[in-house]
């Protein structure tokens, strides 16, 4: 089975720190950047490490990138250096073009050129650390698109020996628990009759707006 192939263009932080997580995965990527000295950093880390201009279709054609399952645009400080490389990842003809924005204006200029995902690191990790800091069970939070999330909370105490029927989830809150880590498993797609315990990890998705009030029931029975 052939091994999907990342190129990652742009070895920045946000970058690099993408590349070697792929890596770690078990992925190919290749990374580009025009810095030598940032190339030679990641050089013995990622699958192949290049010094290119990414916004000529020359050079990306040479290097085989229409040849790779995705395109990862991670340039954090030179939008227009961004969008050519956005572009001509599309005309390559990639799967799969993803891209780093680093202001909304950009963000909707990428998604005018067809990119198909944006990322917005620095406005993705406000919303997190704001849902964690006003949610203490919250773990992690995940927002899948501009109306859908699913978060990852712990059973705090006053829900310790409910069953997951007696929360009515979807009927009060139009939300789903899909899934229940505990120390000996995962619970996938529980029952109404699975039973919830201090120490597990509920994972629940549905629309932002019900997430949320499914976290305030949770808070003010802690409170």
């Amino acid at each position: 089975m052939k091994t999907q192939q990342f190129v990652v263009i742009g070895l920045g932080r946000f970058g690099s720190s993408l590349a070697l997580e792929l890596m770690d995965l078990g992925y190919e990527v290749l990374g580009i950047d025009r810095d030598e000295e940032i190339v030679n950093e990641w050089s013995d880390k990622l699958t192949h490490t290049v010094v290119a201009d990414a916004t000529d279709e020359e050079v990306l054609k040479s290097l085989g990138v229409r040849n790779f399952d995705c395109g990862i645009v991670a340039i954090g400080n030179d939008i227009q250096m961004s969008i050519l490389a956005a572009i001509l990842l599309k005309d390559l003809g990639l799967p799969m073009v993803v891209a780093k924005a680093i202001s909304v204006l950009h963000g909707r200029a990428l998604e005018k050129l067809g990119v198909d995902r944006v990322i917005s690191p620095e406005r993705d990790m406000g919303i997190r650390v704001a849902h964690q800091l006003v949610t203490p069970n919250l773990l992690d939070y995940i927002q899948l698109s501009k109306n859908y999330s699913i978060v990852e909370m712990n059973v705090p105490e006053c829900l310790n020996g409910k069953n997951v029927g007696e929360l009515h989830p979807r009927a009060r809150f139009g939300c789903t628990i899909v899934a229940i880590h505990r120390e000996n498993g995962v619970i996938v797609a529980p029952t109404a009759m699975d039973q919830l315990k201090t120490g597990d990890i509920m994972v629940i998705i549905g629309s932002n707006e019900n997430v949320e009030e499914f976290e305030m029931m949770v808070n003010e029975n802690i409170s």
